[in-house]
């Protein structure tokens, strides 16, 4: 370096050492920046001014504060007042706020559960003061009941209508369908030819929660296993019927009775066709093959209706469920039932006192055929059928002749059969205590009730009662059996469209220690 330091110019020289002392102290200062290129954000307003504002116009003015001392506006201030809240803590008046997780499930049920409470509290105070039908009793004429109340079917839509059926929902207790068929006289056009289905809440029994009609004569009802927000109906004409309770009440006529504006809804969707005078209009106007025509309307959805029935299978009950002696007598299927345990089996019950077993899927079964401990065939209806509720795979038949008879699903002839408990009456009604194993009750055709206790005696009722001056028509049984409070109603219609509600004495209805090893018992002494 020193060689070449010698042949560099005297200036040059000064240059270079003045750089290397300078070089050292300089540095890149990155803390200023600025941008190449800046777009505002754009918003809908002032790109639809950018592109269609100059095209033949010229904007003056908008409707806005901010040229309030030039022009007259139509956008007026608003009076706002900043209150302190502790949720939710949105506000900048909130210091430390957060918002908690909800549980909206637990929420919903609670609201549910809480609307219930109130509205029967206030149904209750406007009961007392306002009574309008005797709504509550504190005794009751029954000897088998503490106490009792009446549904209010004094309802103008309901008048000169009878009773048909009753159905208890399995998931909210205090849920009740109640079938009413034609009128006897006629009243409302709209409701002339309908028969209507009712939705009570036992806790509010002023009124029907919803009504709902339809153009058939109902022979059967039910609630969804799973919700109460579904009906099911079948008609008399193989029509099956569903009704969605969660539609707007502004999808259904109207009609206004006593001042009182009341919802009657339509059927969701029907296996039926529908309207059928329109039908056939249709055809002889525009000559379209009717065969057609009936096939499109085989189905009927309501518009804005959200639920659907979808076809799955079809099967011939008497080629797959009977042998060929037994389709000789060409039974009738009067009951189908399905096993709660598992919904793929089937029992039907016949006018010759036999019960069928089939599956879904028509596998093989066995037995195929559940018979009278008298091995022959006879006229006998089976008018009833209930399943055994706890567990076992048992279920109770109630015989046109009066007889009773107690089945297990693996064995063709029955545990039990009672032949003169109701001295020769038909039996119209059966179903098993919802609080305790061993009791079951009976409803026959000359309104007499019995009670069956197997623990005390299973060779006779423990109970008899009569219903006094009036035509019981059916039965159901209400009651919670998770809890232990051995709450258990009986609900009774009678042929003058009134509803009764008894709440049965405890000793049936409080459950019994061990009941149900005791009832293994008498069960494995009778095989």
């Amino acid at each position: 370096k020193g060689k070449d330091n010698k042949n560099v110019p005297i200036a040059k020289q000064s240059v270079l050492k003045r750089s290397a002392e300078l070089l050292p102290l300089i540095d890149l200062d990155f803390s200023v920046s600025f941008s190449l290129l800046d777009l505002p954000p754009v918003n809908e307003y002032d790109m639809y001014i950018r592109n269609y504002g100059k095209m033949n116009t010229k904007q003056a003015y908008v409707q806005c504060n901010e040229d309030n001392l030039d022009r007259d506006i139509q956008t007026e201030e608003v009076e706002t007042l900043e209150k302190w809240t502790q949720h939710p803590g949105e506000s900048a008046l909130v210091s430390g706020a957060q918002l908690p997780k909800i549980d909206s499930l637990r929420l919903a049920n609670f609201l549910r559960s809480a609307g219930q409470v109130i509205a029967v509290l206030l149904e209750e105070d406007q009961a007392a003061a306002q009574p309008r039908w005797k709504q509550r009793s504190q005794q009751t004429n029954l000897s088998i009941s503490d106490s009792c109340f009446q549904l209010n079917t004094n309802q103008p839509f309901l008048h000169d209508r009878k009773i048909s059926c009753l159905y208890v929902s399995q998931v909210q207790r205090q849920a009740l369908l109640s079938v009413h068929g034609l009128p006897e006289k006629a009243g409302v056009a709209i409701l002339n030819r309908k028969s209507i289905i009712c939705v009570w809440n036992i806790w509010q029994p002023s009124s029907p929660q919803k009504v709902l009609i339809c153009d058939s004569q109902v022979l059967c009802c039910c609630f969804s296993p799973s919700k109460t927000t579904l009906v099911f109906a079948g008609t008399v004409d193989g029509s099956l019927l569903v009704w969605d309770l969660r539609e707007d009440t502004r999808m259904h006529p109207h009609v206004t009775f006593s001042e009182t504006d009341w919802t009657f809804r339509v059927p969701t969707f029907s296996t039926g066709w529908y309207k059928c005078t329109l039908i056939t209009h249709f055809v002889d106007s525009e000559t379209i093959p009717l065969q057609i025509l009936l096939t499109l309307f085989l189905s009927s959805l309501i518009p804005g209706g959200k639920v659907k029935l979808v076809h799955s299978s079809t099967m011939e009950l008497n080629n797959s469920l009977f042998p060929k002696d037994v389709c000789l007598r060409m039974p009738q299927t009067l009951r189908v039932k399905f096993l709660p345990s598992d919904p793929n089996h089937f029992i039907v019950g016949t006018n010759v006192g036999l019960v069928g077993h089939g599956t879904r899927h028509d596998l093989k079964v066995l037995p195929k055929l559940f018979r009278p401990q008298e091995n022959r065939m006879r006229s006998i209806s089976i008018n009833a059928i209930d399943f055994f509720p706890f567990g076992k795979s048992l279920f109770l038949v109630g015989c046109s002749d009066g007889s009773i008879r107690l089945h297990q699903m693996t064995s063709e002839y029955p545990l039990m059969q009672w032949n003169d408990s109701t001295n020769g009456q038909p039996v119209i009604a059966l179903q098993w205590a919802l609080t305790r194993p061993a009791v079951f009750f009976v409803l026959d055709a000359s309104s007499n009730i019995y009670i069956w206790d197997l623990l005390e005696n299973d060779l006779f009722p423990v109970a008899k009662q009569t219903i006094p001056s009036e035509n019981v028509i059916t039965m159901a049984l209400l009651g919670e059996p998770e809890k232990t409070n051995g709450l258990l109603g009986i609900v009774l219609a009678n042929n003058c469209g009134e509803i009764d509600i008894h709440y049965i004495k405890k000793k049936w209805a409080l459950p019994q220690p061990e009941e149900s090893e005791k009832l293994n018992l008498i069960l494995l002494r009778s095989c």
